[in-house]
């Protein structure tokens, strides 16, 4: 059965289950103004200002990724014209991720990659092994489409041991290929042409450029050192009757801050009183390292307006795995499952079985987890502060901003592509996390999710060959 066949299967089975017949409205269907909203021919494109704004930076990724093709002195080979790379004008504005490209300038200078946020060490064997079982038992055709039922039924008791809520894992609980597959399908299916969607910057490069595929009008909310506090005031006044949704990261990539339950309450009091929808990712929720991490949907009143995604990767050390979910009440689930069904209709069927023992692990090895990381983070960070840096708090996140200024670079493009070539170490620049990179031009991010040698080795680099000026 083809893929497109599966997806038909999938939502002819469901309509008993979400429509009073072919033609009506889903039994669980939402009369907020949400679901009354129309389709308007608005949308956001605004001109580039990210990275493309510093011509030596992308001169030197683009001899990285520029090919010529091979010549062929046969005559009858004709000759072969290039073209100019094509794109939809709601993608133009976005470039080839900040992510790929600095990997791709560590690998050409060697140096030590502190930037991507993936592990330099693998997952747990015992995850590891029930993915080997899992394809030997024969588990390797498509999953239903939203999740494997044991898969489901391990999210909604996580989700109950961490926030209390006892949700129904068949209908509140979509499997999802990571949780940028979640973001994605939470955008599409939730949002309409035209709706303002309210970002903390700086933030998460697939937000932005999932909303502008949804046809969203970003409103962004900047969060500014040292302790990247929400703007309250700021917050209430750009909500407007057209503001459809608040997305928040907590804990926050890539500043590392925590979002605190003074801020989280007040943020719920204005979606309740707005009718505001409230999309939270919580994908570094197991990495709370100085308080304890709070799940918006766990607070009065709002599990009815939140959308709750999560993934594997970071917890378990798993990213290629691409695991993720979102948890919503039905009538926001159903939104969510539309668009699933047509990115990716179902995630690996093996991994889903390995993710469920993954999540049932005992609350040890999650302890341990969080020992490691902090014992990480305490090389870097001391190491980050005697090198010259000022470093910023981070409570959460395997992630630590800091201040570059000291080292005389006019940007945090600049710096980063100094430090890659001259020192040996990549950092991100955090201005493309940003709607105004200007806002972001002073910050880098650091990552310490790397083993403790490799972090002590940037460090001794960063010592030997970075001077304050």
């Amino acid at each position: 059965m083809q893929a497109a066949e599966c997806t038909w299967t999938h939502f002819e089975m469901l309509r008993p289950l979400c429509f009073k017949s072919p033609s009506t409205t889903p039994l669980f269907f939402n009369f907020s103004k949400h679901f009354q909203k129309g389709f308007s021919d608005s949308s956001f494109f605004r001109s580039n200002r990210r990275i493309s704004n510093y011509p030596s930076f992308m001169a030197t990724i683009s001899s990285l990724s520029t090919h010529k093709d091979p010549v062929s002195t046969h005559d009858a080979t004709p000759n072969i014209t290039h073209q100019p790379v094509q794109v939809a004008k709601r993608l133009e504005k976005f470039k080839t991720t900040i992510f790929t490209q600095m990997s791709m300038l560590a690998i050409k200078h060697g140096a030590i990659n502190l930037g991507q946020g993936f592990p330099n060490f693998d997952g747990p064997d015992f995850v590891k092994e029930a993915a080997i079982q899992a394809i030997k038992d024969g588990k390797n055709q498509y999953a239903r489409g939203y999740g494997v039922p044991d898969f489901n039924n391990a999210i909604a008791a996580r989700f109950k041991k961490d926030t209390g809520l006892v949700i129904d894992p068949e209908k509140e609980v979509t499997v999802t290929s990571g949780c940028t597959e979640a973001i994605a399908a939470t955008m599409l299916g939730l949002i309409n042409p035209g709706d303002e969607v309210i970002l903390f910057a700086p933030f998460y490069d697939s937000y932005e450029a999932t909303l502008s595929m949804a046809g969203a009008k970003v409103k962004c909310i900047t969060l500014r050192p040292p302790d990247f506090a929400v703007p309250i005031d700021e917050l209430k006044s750009t909500i407007s009757k057209n503001t459809r949704a608040i997305l928040i990261n907590t804990p926050h990539n890539p500043t590392g801050k925590m979002f605190t339950r003074e801020e989280l309450n007040t943020i719920a009091s204005l979606c309740i009183e707005n009718d505001v929808l409230v999309f939270t990712d919580e994908v570094y929720d197991k990495l709370a390292f100085e308080m304890d991490h709070i799940s918006m949907a766990s607070l009065p009143g709002m599990y009815e307006q939140t959308v709750t995604m999560n993934s594997l990767g970071k917890t378990f050390s798993l990213t290629g795995w691409k695991i993720g979910w979102a948890i919503a009440p039905p009538h926001l689930a159903w939104g969510v499952r539309q668009a699933h069904s047509f990115l990716t209709f179902a995630t690996s069927t093996p991994m889903q079985y390995a993710a469920t023992v993954a999540l049932q692990a005992p609350d040890s090895y999650f302890a341990e987890l969080k020992r490691d990381y902090m014992a990480k983070k305490a090389i870097l960070v001391q190491g980050l502060k005697d090198v010259g840096f000022k470093v910023f708090p981070s409570s959460g996140t395997y992630f630590v901003v800091v201040d570059h200024t000291p080292f005389g670079l006019e940007n945090d493009i600049a710096f980063c592509e100094y430090l890659i070539k001259e020192v040996g170490v990549v950092a991100i620049p955090t201005s493309v996390f940003y709607l105004n990179p200007d806002d972001g031009k002073n910050l880098v991010r650091f990552t310490f999710c790397k083993d403790e040698e490799t972090l002590r080795s940037a460090v001794e680099r960063m010592k030997e060959k970075l001077k304050k000026k």
